[in-house]
């Protein structure tokens, strides 16, 4: 039976489309790689006369007995803390168990919102860093005690601010504005006593100090770097080897707890006025 020439044509054209497109180049583009766990943007500009500013009213006097967080720099007994939660107090603690509190000298930084604290000793230190690049969406974790109790909270970068403190210790102070994004399950309301508490990188880096919050913005001010570089200044131990466990938001309410434990994150009250 022969076949129609019509057929014989159809058999020949689909061999030689067949022939052609083995042949092909394949230049298409692989699958895109899964979008990483929070996007980080441009990496933070240097501080300009152009930073939005945010306005915080100091309480006026007489001072009031306060409370809040701060942390290890030195094993040698050296620690930050944020200036207002010190600041004319006349004897300052830090809390180092059970109804347990240590003495600590005050030493107030220039027109910033930070306060060194003397210990005689001290535990390991955190690893500090002020020369990191920074980006605009990067994450920070906030260990400490807000409203006085062991708690956490996990933000993201949103640029700088200017700070400026109205009344008692009036000043304009570079900060960096971080967006809450997460905290301690049952936490609510005001995060007072988290002020003086580490903002703490994914490396378990500390790359500012906790300084204010705006509840209604849903915002977290921290130390610019610039502004730790001072105080920083013979602090810290020669050659004392400070490590950090990296942390995620799966695991950073454990590393919040562990740096509690081991008090390299500690509580800082003012007993007297």
């Amino acid at each position: 039976m022969r076949l129609p020439d019509w057929l014989i044509y159809l058999i020949v054209i689909a061999a030689i489309l067949g022939a052609s497109l083995a042949r092909r180049e394949n230049a298409e583009a692989p699958p895109a790689p899964p979008q990483p766990e929070g996007v980080e943007g441009a990496l933070l500009g240097p501080i300009t006369p152009f930073d939005p500013t945010v306005v915080v009213e100091a309480p006026p006097a007489p001072f009031q007995p306060s409370m809040g967080t701060a942390f290890s720099i030195s094993a040698d007994g050296r620690w930050l803390t944020a200036r207002h939660v010190v600041e004319g107090c006349r004897q300052t603690a830090l809390v180092v168990g059970s109804n347990r509190a240590v003495a600590a000298d005050v030493r107030l930084a220039p027109g910033a919102d930070i306060a060194l604290l003397i210990t005689e000793g001290g535990p390991m230190a955190m690893p500090v860093v002020i020369d990191e690049p920074l980006r605009e969406g990067q994450r920070a974790f906030h260990p400490g005690f807000p409203q006085g109790r062991p708690g956490e909270v996990t933000s993201r970068l949103l640029g700088r601010e200017t700070l400026r403190i109205m009344g008692r210790g009036a000043r304009d102070e570079p900060v960096l504005a971080w967006a809450e994004v997460g905290r301690t399950s049952g936490l609510g309301g005001t995060l007072a006593g988290l002020s003086g508490a580490p903002a703490v990188d994914r490396q378990g880096r500390v790359i500012g100090v906790t300084v204010a919050e705006a509840p209604r913005r849903g915002r977290i001010y921290t130390t610019a770097p610039e502004t730790l570089t001072p105080i920083l200044r013979g602090a810290t131990r020669r050659g004392e080897r400070a490590t950090g466990e990296p942390v995620t938001i799966e695991n950073y309410g454990r590393v919040a707890d562990s740096l509690r434990r081991d008090l390299r994150v500690a509580q800082v009250v003012c007993l007297s006025n």
